[in-house]
């Protein structure tokens, strides 16, 4: 007799795809709020912006390290997102593709 909450290999790749979409988008929505000088003074916006920051700068840290904005005066471009989505984008593949089996 076969369990109903039997979780397959597919199961799991797919949870763990989710993860890294999830994570892709974060860095993303840290991007946008890059954008925005000052955010509003709301407590939940204020909440979900610290959760965001909090998230994704320990990982895209890594990269600013080695990346330094390009650009000058009031317009410097941090590439170290483009990189880390990048770099997320690949170990997803690699990583779902080795659960899959």
């Amino acid at each position: 007799m076969e369990s109903i909450l039997a979780v397959t290999r597919g199961d799991v790749a797919a949870y763990v795809n989710a993860l890294f979409t999830v994570y892709i988008i974060l860095v993303f929505l840290r991007v946008l709020m890059s954008w925005i000088p000052r955010l509003p003074e709301n407590g939940a916006i204020q909440a979900v912006a610290g959760f965001i920051r909090q998230t994704t700068d320990p990982y895209l840290n890594l990269f600013r390290r080695f990346l330094p904005p390009v650009g000058g005066g009031g317009f410097a471009l941090d590439l170290s997102p483009v990189v880390g989505i990048f770099l997320l984008l690949i170990g997803q593949q690699i990583v779902v593709a080795l659960v899959r089996g």
